[in-house]
């Protein structure tokens, strides 16, 4: 009531006469509601002063820690049709194994004895090369012979031409004497005509000079001759020595041009040779890629292109295996403005999902089903959600992470930071602060020693 009546009842009326006023008016059950009151005040002050550990929770999955250990699948180098299947989904297998066989689809490759075929070529050219160099040095023993054979013809044709320029030197000197002599005959001819002209010589006297000098005449004529035969004999082995050289280098450069050629023809069977070594290789390579192994000890998870007859393509994904033995580990992601609080061995608390837990997020050490870890691995760039990858392995002074957890599984982590009072992480959260930036203990001695 609002006792705005001027007739007000509890002036007129005794309230604690009556049974039920009684009841009412004698407890002072305020007093206990005070005390509860003041108790709770005390406590909420004294737990605003407990620590609480500042945290960063994300969301995150099972993983493995190294990249060989992770589920992948199985594909094919060449295109192929699924002949035969090995193994089932769920079964243990160990690196090498056969998964399955398959045939080729490319006429290229449909004969049996293709690898057999191959290797003959191989012999038959090999053999060929052998034969180009016997003609290689054939030729060269023939250019060899040839060029013998004109060292000597040459030495016999510039003996030759010395030959003939002496003898045009001896003929030389042989004219000059006949020269002399019928200067001489003429000189005596002339002086006996004198003397006979003047009665001092006979007739007899002037017709053997004059038969003398016909003599000389002669003899100089024929001098001549030679003389000049001599030096057509001289220009006749000139001619020769140049003919020798041209006929010789002729057939010296034929046979090198024969040479050059089988070289030529040699270098390139052996390429061939090359070349058929290499696909003959290539096709053993083909061949045992007709069998699909699995490349590590693991479990087939998953067929990815079943059925027999079906084909697919080169790269094609055929079958999924997940390693047998691994390292788990847990990938997480944070916010940017999170990421300069983590750093390389940061203590994590991680829960999983499928196992009971307890989490007080303020006190790890009183939670229960959450398993340490330590961050091992920050990620650099920025991923595709807009958030930074964490990789975390388990810590070993903590308890085992469970067996029994398989990789894809979820996880909920909680990256444990610095140590305050709940009043100043209330305070923080009120005024959306991040929590507090530090250093850990390691980087702080390492920039103390700097």
């Amino acid at each position: 009531m609002l006792n705005i009546s001027n007739n007000q009842l509890n002036r007129n009326i005794d309230l604690a006469a009556y049974k039920s006023g009684k009841k009412i008016m004698d407890i002072k059950y305020y007093k206990y509601f005070n005390r509860f009151l003041l108790v709770a005040a005390i406590i909420l002050i004294i737990v605003l002063f407990l620590p609480w550990t500042q945290n960063i929770t994300a969301q995150g999955k099972v993983t493995t820690l190294k990249p060989n250990q992770r589920p992948q699948h199985i594909q094919s180098q060449i295109p192929g049709r699924i002949e035969t299947w090995y193994v089932q989904e769920g079964d243990k297998v160990k690196a090498g194994d056969t998964i399955l066989r398959i045939s080729e689809v490319k006429s290229d490759y449909f004969d049996d004895k293709l690898v057999e075929r191959t290797n003959d070529q191989i012999k038959s050219k090999t053999q060929s090369v052998t034969a180009y160099h016997g003609k290689v040095s054939a030729l060269n023993r023939q250019i060899s012979a040839l060029r013998n054979e004109q060292k000597l013809k040459l030495e016999q044709t510039q003996n030759k031409l010395l030959q003939s320029k002496l003898k045009v030197k001896s003929d030389s000197i042989d004219l000059a004497a006949s020269k002399t002599n019928l200067k001489i005959a003429e000189t005596q001819f002339n002086r006996i005509k004198t003397l006979q002209q003047e009665g001092l010589k006979a007739v007899k006297d002037v017709e053997e000079k004059r038969l003398k000098l016909q003599e000389s005449q002669a003899k100089f004529i024929s001098q001549e001759n030679k003389f000049l035969a001599s030096k057509n004999e001289v220009i006749n082995a000139r001619l020769e020595l140049s003919r020798t050289n041209a006929s010789y280098a002729d057939k010296i450069s034929k046979a090198e041009s024969d040479m050059f050629t089988a070289q030529s023809s040699g270098f390139d069977t052996e390429a061939q040779v090359s070349k058929l070594e290499n696909a003959s290789t290539n096709y053993k390579k083909r061949n045992n890629l007709l069998y699909v192994t699995a490349p590590q000890d693991g479990f087939i998870n998953k067929v990815l292109k079943g059925g027999i007859g079906v084909t697919f393509k080169e790269g094609e994904e055929l079958v999924g295996i997940m390693p047998a033995q691994i390292d788990l580990a847990v990938e997480t992601y944070v916010r940017p403005i999170d990421l300069p609080l983590l750093h390389i061995d940061e203590k994590v608390r991680v829960q999983f999902d499928g196992w009971p837990a307890i989490v007080f997020s303020g006190w790890p050490n009183v939670s229960y089903g959450t398993y340490g870890a330590k961050v091992v691995a920050i990620e650099r760039f920025i991923s595709d959600n807009g958030k930074y990858r964490v990789l975390l392995a388990p810590d070993e002074t903590d308890n085992p992470w469970p067996e029994a957890i398989r990789v894809g599984s979820g996880a909920k982590t909680i990256a444990l930071l610095e140590d305050v009072a709940i009043w100043f992480e209330l305070w923080r959260q009120v005024n959306s602060f991040p929590p507090n930036y530090y250093q850990p203990e390691n980087a702080k001695t390492t920039s103390k020693k700097k």
